[in-house]
Formats: C-alpha cells, sequence, structure tokens
C-alpha cells in the first residue's frame, strides 16, 4: 500500500528534460546536420532493402526475408530516437512528455531485443545454407521462416515489455536526463527506490536477449567455418565465406554496444559513455545495416537494377 500510494504521489511528472550530447549551440548544429543526414540514409537505405527484397523475386529467399524484417526493425527504432533530438536542437527546447518517454523506453528495449533473435535467426540461416546446401529449400521454407520471425518478435515483447511495465520505477526529482533519448539505464538514475530488483530484470533479460543468442551465433559460425575450411577450392572458401561476412559485421557491432550498454551494473554506469555508446545502436547501426549488407552484394545491386529497370518501362522512360 505504501508502495502504491509512493507511485500516486510522483505520477504527477509531465514531462522530462534530455539535456542531449551537447550544450554547444555550435555543436549542436553540427550533430543537427549530421544526424539528418544519417536519419536520411537510415530510413531510405533500410526502405530500399525491404522493396528490393519485396518486388525482386531472386530476393525472396529466407536470408532477405530476415533482412526485411531487420530492415524494418531498425525504421522503427530510428524514428523513435531522431527526429524527436532533431526537434529539441531545432526548437532550442530540451523537453519531451512523460508518455513519450515511456514509450521510447519500452519499444527500444523491446527492438533491440527482437534485433538480438533475429540476427541469431539470421545466423542459422547461413549455417543451413553452408553446412546443409542440399536440405537447405527444406528445411528453410517460407512456413518455417514466418514462424522463427514470429517467435522472434514474440519473446523480444514477453521477456522486455512486460517485465519492465511490472517493475517501472518510481522516479523522483529532479527530472533531467542526462541523454539524447529516453532509455533504460539513464532514466533508472532517477528512481528514489531500491533499484536492485530492475537491474537484476535487465541482466535477466540480457541473458536470453543478448548472451543466449550470442552463444548460438558463435556456435553456427563455429560449424560453418568448419564446413568452409573443408572446402576445397580456394574460390569456394572465399565465396562461402563473403554470404556471411555482412552478418558478422553487424553482429559484431550491435551486440558488442548492446552488451556494454546493458550487461553493466548500475553504478558503472557513465551518462556521457552511455551516450556515445547509444548512437552507435541506436542510429548509426541502423544506417550502416542496409550499407553493409548492399554495397558488396551483387544480388541486392542486381535487383536494384531490374527494379529500375522495370520502373523506366513502366513509366515509358
Amino acid at each position: 500500500m505504501k508502495a502504491d500510494a509512493e507511485r500516486k504521489n510522483h505520477s504527477v511528472v509531465m514531462e522530462f528534460i534530455l539535456l542531449g550530447l551537447s550544450d554547444q549551440r555550435e555543436l549542436q548544429e553540427l550533430i543537427f546536420v549530421v544526424f539528418s543526414l544519417v536519419y536520411a540514409v537510415a530510413v531510405l537505405g533500410n526502405l530500399t532493402i525491404i522493396t528490393l527484397a519485396s518486388l525482386d523475386t531472386q530476393l525472396h529467399t529466407p536470408m532477405y526475408f530476415f533482412l526485411s524484417n531487420l530492415a524494418f526493425l531498425n525504421i522503427c527504432y530510428v524514428s523513435l530516437v531522431v527526429p524527436k533530438m532533431l526537434t529539441n536542437i531545432l526548437t532550442g527546447s530540451k523537453s519531451i512528455p512523460y508518455e513519450l518517454c515511456a514509450v521510447q523506453v519500452y519499444v527500444t528495449v523491446f527492438l533491440g531485443s527482437a534485433e538480438c533473435l533475429i540476427l541469431m535467426m539470421m545466423a542459422f540461416d547461413r549455417y543451413v545454407a553452408i553446412c546443409n546446401p542440399l536440405r537447405y529449400n527444406t528445411i528453410m521454407n517460407r512456413r518455417v521462416c514466418i514462424k522463427l520471425a514470429v517467435t522472434s518478435w514474440t519473446i523480444s515483447f514477453l521477456v522486455t515489455a512486460i517485465p519492465l511495465s511490472l517493475l517501472w520505477p518510481v522516479l523522483c526529482g529532479p527530472n533531467t536526463i542526462n541523454h539524447f533519448f529516453c532509455e533504460t539505464p539513464s532514466l533508472v538514475m532517477l528512481s528514489c527506490e531500491d533499484t536492485s530488483q530492475i537491474e537484476t530484470m535487465m541482466f535477466t533479460g540480457s541473458i536470453f536477449t543478448l548472451m543466449v543468442p550470442l552463444f548460438l551465433v558463435l556456435v553456427s559460425y563455429i560449424r560453418i567455418i568448419q564446413a568452409i575450411l573443408k572446402i576445397g577450392s580456394a574460390a569456394g572458401r572465399q565465396k562461402a565465406f563473403s554470404t556471411c561476412s555482412s552478418h558478422m559485421t553487424v553482429v559484431t557491432i550491435f551486440y558488442g554496444t548492446g552488451m556494454f550498454m546493458y550487461m553493466q551494473p548500475q553504478a558503472q554506469h557513465s551518462p556521457d559513455k552511455d551516450k556515445v555508446v547509444s548512437v552507435f545502436y541506436a542510429v548509426i547501426n541502423p544506417m550502416l545495416n542496409p550499407i553493409i549488407y548492399s554495397l558488396r552484394n551483387r544480388e541486392v545491386k542486381g535487383a536494384l537494377g531490374r527494379v529500375l529497370q522495370r520502373c523506366k518501362v513502366f513509366w515509358g522512360l
């Protein structure tokens, strides 16, 4: 009863103040320009991946099905974070409504967990493609891919959004957040309660959504490397490895920054370090993903050429 009364007393908080990445006006202008370009590239690049995977039949494969899920997730993540930050810089305001702050906390944790699991599914797809090529189409049929994707999104919701809603902290003044968006570690610092339960929940959730998927990714790649080394020709080994290199790069960037943010004790969190790390997985990573997957990918380049050619024919150009 006492805890409930305390929650009601603190529910009058209507907004938070986000300090952002810098207080210097000149640096804020540079941040606005850079992040506007990064946001545009991220949205355009991920929309391109989704469009090509939908329109080009040669990309109707499990790999590009999961990549489309990842691209959709990246658009949602970066769109939840960057536009509000840019608006605050443009207007000179640093406020964010309580409701939007809560949405950012819930959804970013949910999307981050979903990305971990989708990256794990993509690793499994590469494992089957290289280690069981003759059974690939049978194992990774469309029904299986849909089930794996739905499972990833569902598990992410169950292990993040629901526990967080049950353990939402009682927040005390000041309502200032030293961050550029509302994120669980920075919000927990404002709690006037014992945060051990929340920290335990964050750590436990990280084990299920970070460490377990990472372990399975590593197991998949150990098996993949073993299979690649058995290939007789150097050209064959290079071709097999090239199908995994993009995914390995994305996994390294995302899991590395995610573990730094969510698996260290709250006492070791530094607001300035947290902001830098958050820039990587909340802003830079969604921009890099379509670039990493497309620049050296002949399938994506070929699909783009075919779609553009069909557009030219349709419009009579």
